[in-house]
């Protein structure tokens, strides 16, 4: 059973920057997806960002050229590096994980079986 723990949520101002990370625990196979969604307040959960084991990135929309996923393989970890943060972006952020999986990473949160707690971001204007 994988275990994922977020971390580095928290308050920004609108034009600001945070940066999330999420550990994983327990096995995981090494072709594998790690993603971030987010659920704000009456909406949906929605797919932020993914990565795969190789470095395949996949991006929604709203995110593309403010955020960035990486991952280090050797500790674990992946890393959402937000810049240029809008009050829109306030929500809770989820890492999910899907392992015995390759190709470029699915934004689609019935791909994923694996998620973390969340950690919430608030952006103000």
């Amino acid at each position: 059973q994988v275990q994922l723990a977020e971390s580095g949520g928290g308050s920004a101002q609108a034009g600001g920057s945070r940066r999330l990370s999420c550990t994983s625990s327990g096995y995981m196979s090494s072709d594998n997806w790690m993603a971030w969604f987010r659920q704000a307040p009456g909406k949906e959960r929605e797919g932020v960002a993914g990565v795969s084991t190789y470095g395949s990135t996949s991006y929604a929309e709203f995110v593309k050229g403010r955020f960035t996923i990486s991952k280090d393989n050797a500790k674990n970890t992946v890393y959402l590096e937000m810049n240029n943060l809008k009050p829109s972006d306030t929500a809770i952020y989820y890492c999910s994980a899907r392992d015995y999986i390759v190709g470029a990473p699915s934004l689609s949160q019935g791909d994923y079986n694996q998620w973390g707690q969340g950690t919430q971001v608030t952006v103000s204007s």
